[in-house]
């Protein structure tokens, strides 16, 4: 396997080059990718818009995934560019979520889970010529929908809430009209969003000024989900 040149780099991975169809997703600090592939290939099959799995070498490591190479921009830089707005992008993300929770769990015997993204912000859609697909699934699991609302909900809340962020004041503006419309299918209950804080603040990759604004976003989001969606 040749690795090509860095596609583009996140909090614990990296995507390099293969060749025009193929990417490798590695992990830098010695995370296992392995449960994300099974996860990933039964979305496929049910539908849902994530990369294509590719045969993975010989030489592989459990950190690594190849994936199918993905031509467009992220949401994330749409809403920044302004090719994309606000309220296009709110209802994409819910979309995408309230599609995702169509899909029941794998695993679970409890009829009420589903697949759960658990990181579901602009940053991780690409805006592809097909559609959206839902990348990075390091930290899927299985449980009740609300959670993965309330997940997303706080994380676009941490970024608007944060006066140092080039980003804060977009995300604010998609916070706004986004919760609302989460909390008008089935809410955010108080509980779930608390278990997303809580995971949140269990993150590792998660620095002391994001950690110290997790309060805040939450109270934003209890705040925001109380408006007509």
């Amino acid at each position: 396997m040749r690795i090509g040149q860095l596609l583009g780099t996140g909090r614990s991975a990296d995507v390099y080059e293969l060749d025009e169809r193929w990417v490798l997703r590695r992990y830098r600090v010695g995370l296992d990718a392995r449960h994300e592939m099974p996860v990933m290939s039964y979305l496929s099959a049910s539908g849902y818009p994530v990369p294509r799995l590719g045969p993975l070498p010989v030489s592989a490591g459990p950190g690594d995934l190849v994936l199918q190479r993905l031509s467009g921009p992220t949401m994330l830089e749409s809403l920044m560019s302004g090719e994309l707005q606000g309220a296009e992008g709110s209802a994409m993300l819910a979309g995408l979520l309230a599609d995702l929770h169509t899909v029941p769990a794998r695993l679970s015997a409890d009829p009420e889970d589903r697949i759960l993204h658990l990181d579901l912000h602009p940053g991780n859609v690409m805006l592809t010529a097909d559609g959206p697909v839902v990348i990075d699934w390091s930290n899927t699991a299985e449980g009740p929908p609300a959670l993965d609302r309330a997940m997303t909900a706080l994380i676009l809340a941490q970024v608007a809430v944060d006066p140092h962020d080039p980003a804060a004041d977009g995300a604010r503006a998609l916070v706004h009209i986004l919760v609302p419309l989460l909390a008008a299918d089935d809410g955010i209950p108080a509980r779930h969003l608390a278990a997303a804080a809580a995971r949140r603040a269990a993150n590792p990759s998660m620095s002391p000024a994001e950690l110290a604004r997790i309060g805040e976003a939450s109270d934003l989001v209890t705040a925001l989900s109380a408006l007509p969606g």
